[in-house]
């Protein structure tokens, strides 16, 4: 599995809304500014010394906020004085200055840009979305379609410390056999069962019910009613370590528990501790709960 994937098969990921998306201190959109790529990311308030911009993006009418910017020389030049400035003279200057700006926005939002004429600048009680990108900030009017357009998945950098650090319940799998009805409800307390696995093969690590984490990497987990020895603690596993051993696939790391339980299905049926039958591993069964 993909990082991505495994993100979104995850409850709480799977019903994210755009708004919600947007709204996340993940959000960072890859994006070509001319040549140079770039990151979009939102926040950033624009000062109230704007300059507003009607535009239409497709059909749909907005007004485009730029704040001040080094990035603008020209501009940034007549600034002070731009209200001096014929109008049709500053709007073809900002379509020189701002032009690779101006693409940007139509890329990421996927409708043509169209430049209409200057704005009043929008109240306080305007929706508006606000970003910055390459040491350019700038509003546009928060609309259905722009949320739509940026608040997908794909624009969540799975590296943010605000996903990496979310942690799941997971269990240590060390051992998974198949016991008839008939040997489960034979166990008894003293009983061994070998799990020559311990120490010569590395554990799986079963994450949240929904994934199987190994060396070969990150799969969906599927339990197919086999009895399986799992320490007897659960444990915790970050998205973060997860995507790791998704992208980097390594063995789990992970020292055999004194303490382990036995289940199927979801259920306990034996708790028990590691011991030694000759010279195997085995698990010696304290407790049934059959």
């Amino acid at each position: 599995m993909k990082p991505l994937e495994i993100l979104l098969s995850l409850p709480k990921w799977a019903k994210t809304t755009p708004a919600q998306i947007l709204e996340s201190p993940a959000f960072a959109l890859p994006c070509r500014l001319g040549e140079e790529s770039v990151t979009l990311r939102l926040g950033g308030m624009p000062s109230g010394d704007t300059l507003d911009i009607a535009i239409t993006l497709g059909d749909e009418q907005n007004v485009l906020s730029l704040s001040r910017s080094a990035s603008f020389p020209e501009l940034d030049k007549v600034w002070d004085s731009r209200g001096d400035i014929p109008e049709p003279i500053l709007l073809a200057l900002a379509e020189k200055e701002c032009g690779v700006l101006f693409q940007l926005i139509e890329n990421a939002v996927r409708r043509q840009f169209r430049v209409v004429s200057l704005a009043p600048s929008p109240d306080a009680s305007s929706q508006r979305i606000f970003a910055q990108v390459s040491g350019m900030t700038f509003a546009l009017t928060l609309t259905e379609n722009i949320v739509n357009a940026l608040g997908m998945p794909r624009n969540l950098d799975l590296s943010d410390a605000s996903i990496r650090e979310e942690s799941l319940p997971a269990e240590i799998e060390y051992a998974a056999f198949a016991l008839s009805a008939a040997d489960i409800s034979a166990l008894e307390v003293g009983d061994a069962l070998l799990i020559p696995e311990v120490g010569s093969i590395p554990p799986r690590l079963i994450v949240d019910g929904r994934f199987s984490v190994d060396g070969t990497g990150v799969s969906r987990f599927t339990d197919d009613g086999r009895c399986r020895v799992l320490a007897a603690e659960p444990v915790t596993a970050t998205l973060g370590e997860i995507f790791d051993a998704a992208t980097e696939p390594h063995p789990v790391a992970a020292s055999a528990a004194s303490q382990l339980r036995l289940v199927q299905n979801g259920r306990t049926i034996a708790r028990g501790r590691l011991d030694r039958l000759g010279d195997q591993p085995s698990f010696t069964i304290e407790s049934t709960d059959k």
